[in-house]
């Protein structure tokens, strides 16, 4: 066994080696013991979709913090978040991001959430590496921890960047499941999310277990705006787990990687709990990931013939299917776009306005539209396994 073999073994808490004839495979949903960089570093090349990083913010506190009635805030001051320098930290961050980036796939995106202290300095390095920045996301917190001392506003937010791997590279983002996800309306770059609180906050004997643990419900929109099914995600920074619990809750893989054994075991603990969506809760199409397929292809693939009569579904109106695809209502001719939209005068869906007859009952044309996408679907999948197996 190679030396790189017998350190993964060890970071995987005994659970398999993740190695197949010394060549390293996913060790998929396990918690990965050991510094962030030597772990990423042995991974394979370009075998994660999605990164989700909560690196160390540099907070360089110098004291410790105390609310008006003396007690003691809670702060971050381990060790872990602490670095000599800033230049320091910039090599810190180069390195870590570097060696994410090896493991990314080339249609990978990567969300790294930070506060004032840290997050500029990350978001240059990551332009400096090639990352392209795809948005920078707004956690309003509705609950945020005042400023004690009164000298400064209340920091109430921290920031995301989410970036890909490579300029112009194909990525998922799952558009319409965000819209559905905010009352069909387009989701907006700022979020408003509470810290994690009450149940939903990990406690040791009475105390937080993790002090920079994040709400479950940032994470929900982040698995599940940029990644689907199946999809692994990686967290270098796990923690406390948020990232594993809500990927395994969205039928998502995931990889974790920590230093600090009571955060493992309090993640394990956490993950083990959690019971999957079922299949079809998590089946959400996304149109812009849909073949896509022109009435014209109805009607020569012989779904619809020239001269068929297709009603209207908003009153007795009755067009003709043209040889080309375009269909003739009275003295519109057109697509089933146009000519929708004509005769009611507003934007229209052609697959939505227009049904055809079947047995003497009308349907949507927007069925047979489906059928010849499971058709081209199925036909990719079997032409995709021929060339697994050749």
């Amino acid at each position: 066994m190679s030396a790189n073999c017998s350190r993964l073994k060890g970071m995987c808490n005994g659970v398999g080696d993740g190695y197949n004839l010394g060549v390293p495979t996913l060790p998929l949903n396990r918690i990965l013991q050991g510094n962030c960089i030597d772990v990423l570093n042995s991974l394979p090349e370009k075998s994660v979709d999605l990164i989700f990083a909560d690196p160390p913010y540099n907070l360089q506190l110098q004291n410790d913090l105390f609310r008006p009635d003396l007690s003691k805030v809670d702060a971050v001051d381990d060790n872990w978040d602490k670095f000599s320098s800033f230049e320091k930290y910039d090599e810190f961050t180069s390195n870590w991001l570097r060696a994410a980036k090896r493991v990314l796939k080339d249609t990978g995106t990567i969300w790294v959430i930070g506060s004032y202290h840290n997050i500029y300095r990350v978001g240059a390095v990551m332009q400096d590496l090639g990352y392209w920045i795809l948005n920078d996301v707004v956690w309003l917190k509705t609950n945020p921890m005042p400023n004690f001392r009164g000298v400064r506003f209340t920091n109430a937010h921290e920031t995301l960047l989410w970036a890909q791997k490579e300029q112009g590279a194909k990525y998922t983002f799952n558009h319409k499941a965000m819209k559905a996800l905010n009352d069909d309306l387009q989701m907006r770059s700022d979020w408003v999310i509470p810290l994690a609180t009450g149940k939903e906050r990990l406690k040791t004997n009475g105390t937080k277990t993790h002090p920079t643990q994040k709400p479950e419900a940032l994470l929900y929109r982040v698995i599940l705006s940029t990644t689907n099914p199946g999809d692994v995600v990686l967290d270098p920074f796990f923690g406390s787990g948020t990232t594993g619990a809500v990927a395994k809750k969205l039928g998502r893989n995931f990889i974790g990687i920590e230093r600090e054994t009571k955060y493992i075991k309090a993640a394990q603990k956490r993950i083990d709990a959690i019971k999957s969506a079922p299949a079809e809760a998590l089946d959400l199409p996304e149109k812009r990931n849909q073949e896509r397929v022109p009435f014209g292809a109805l009607v020569e693939n012989g779904y619809l013939k020239p001269g068929q009569k297709l009603q209207y579904a908003k009153g007795k109106r009755e067009a003709t299917i043209l040889a080309n695809g375009h269909i003739k209502c009275g003295k519109l001719i057109g697509s089933i776009h146009m000519v929708a939209r004509e005769l009611t005068n507003a934007p229209a869906n052609g697959w939505e306005m227009w049904l055809y007859s079947e047995r003497g009952k009308l349907k949507p044309i927007n069925e047979l539209r489906e059928k010849i996408r499971k058709a081209i679907t199925a036909k990719s999948a079997k032409n995709a396994k021929k060339k697994s197996l050749s």
